[in-house]
């Protein structure tokens, strides 16, 4: 079996991550959506005994999950994860590339801001699948589609006008499209996704890629350019932000897309779509009309 392409530098990820914490990390994104993560397993109308929180940077949505007494038990799983701190709670420190977890041990698992990092997402998703026990849940956000569209428009244009050709600057995302596929492949049962669309809105472009530092989210992509962007570039980039992407007051818009996954491991008890030939009632009796062959001509209609 071919081995998935290596996008993503995940040493110097944990490294900026690590950095981001020691100097203050920004957290509004991962609140937000820690917040929304609640809600909607607030919909799900039972209990976890046992829940893994894979990747998720931080206390956020730890502390969001705390407060609801939905979880019985909740492990954090995180690369860097200070084994030291009790008071965080259980913790294991481990790669989300490589889950040393026996299959069917966890009632849920949740993920936020992590899952876009890896550099095999569908094997990811299948091992997290395999650590599900049976009617187990999968709840995870990640960006994705159109995020940090303006910001990576506006790198790539000015890098070409300034330097002669572009380098990536900003990771791939993933499509929303794609994901259901995804879920389907690695195992999971009645797969959802939706995209919820942030907009955010900054002074300066200078604010903006200040904010993605703090969040460790800046370029971690093996492919990436090793020596730094030109003072000539970085003003040509946000001397473009500004002219296309700024509100009437002038402040600039970027925009987040967070994209929702959900999926079940399989269990005799979830429902299953019918086979072909087993409905009870025809089409053309549920919709009060005559059923023709395909070689019949429709007649006139009477209006």
């Amino acid at each position: 079996m071919t081995a998935p392409p290596r996008l993503f530098d995940r040493a110097l990820l944990r490294a900026r991550r690590l950095r981001a914490v020691a100097r203050g990390a920004e957290t509004f994104l991962l609140d937000r959506i820690a917040q929304d993560l609640t809600e909607r397993l607030q919909t799900v109308t039972r209990r976890f005994a046992l829940a893994l929180d894979l990747g998720t940077p931080g206390e956020s949505l730890r502390r969001a999950l705390a407060g609801r007494g939905q979880i019985e038990t909740l492990i954090a799983c995180e690369p860097f994860a200070d084994l030291r701190d009790a008071a965080a709670g259980p913790r294991v420190a481990a790669d989300e590339e490589a889950l040393p977890f026996a299959n069917e041990t966890f009632d849920l698992v949740v993920s936020a801001l992590s899952l876009q990092w890896v550099n095999d997402l569908p094997g990811t998703l299948a091992q997290i699948c395999r650590a599900l026990k049976p009617d187990g849940l999968l709840l995870a956000a990640l960006p994705g589609g159109d995020t940090l569209t303006e910001l990576r428009q506006c790198l790539a244009l000015a890098e070409d006008e300034i330097e002669g050709g572009a380098s990536p600057r900003v990771a791939p995302f993933v499509e929303v499209r794609a994901l259901g596929s995804l879920l389907q492949r690695a195992g999971f049962a009645l797969p959802v996704t939706d995209v919820d669309r942030l907009t955010v809105r900054y002074a300066s472009m200078i604010d903006l890629l200040r904010d993605l530092r703090r969040m460790g989210a800046t370029n971690a992509l093996i492919e990436r350019r090793r020596t730094p962007l030109l003072r000539a570039t970085l003003a040509r980039a946000a001397a473009l932000y500004a002219e296309r992407f700024a509100d009437p007051d002038g402040r600039l818009r970027a925009t987040f897309d967070v994209l929702w996954i959900s999926g079940w491991a399989p269990h005799a008890s979830q429902q299953k779509p019918l086979k072909p030939g087993s409905a009870k009632m025809r089409l053309a009796d549920a919709l009060g009309t005559r059923e023709r062959s395909a070689g019949e001509k429709a007649g006139p209609r009477n209006n």
